[in-house]
């Protein structure tokens, strides 16, 4: 659960940057370059993909977390960790579903 949640964590941090960088993308197009935000693309396509399915990821951990809450066990994991993968899902959750981006 620990290994997992970490993961969890880097997916949205990727989430984060991904959507920084189509901000970027967007008003550097708005301004006639089509460049994209930064030079490196393969770096840029690892960062959008783990980013936007950071949403299932997440799902799925705090899930699992619900399941643990109801059988009333302890998750191995701290607290700070549990708490900003959940609001990450919330953001997530708007982001994709209540945003106009």
């Amino acid at each position: 659960m620990k290994f997992f949640s970490r993961v969890v964590f880097i997916c949205n941090c990727c989430f984060i940057i991904a959507v920084v960088l189509r901000l970027v993308e967007n008003a550097h197009k708005k301004n006639g370059n089509f460049n994209g935000a930064i030079q490196i693309h393969p770096l840029e396509s690892t960062l959008v993909v783990l980013g936007y399915g950071a949403i299932y990821i997440n799902f799925i951990f705090n899930f699992f977390l619900l399941v643990l809450y109801i059988r009333k066990r302890n998750p191995t994991v701290t607290r700070w960790l549990l708490w900003a993968n959940f609001l990450f899902l919330i953001l997530q959750v708007y982001y994709f579903f209540f945003s106009n981006f």
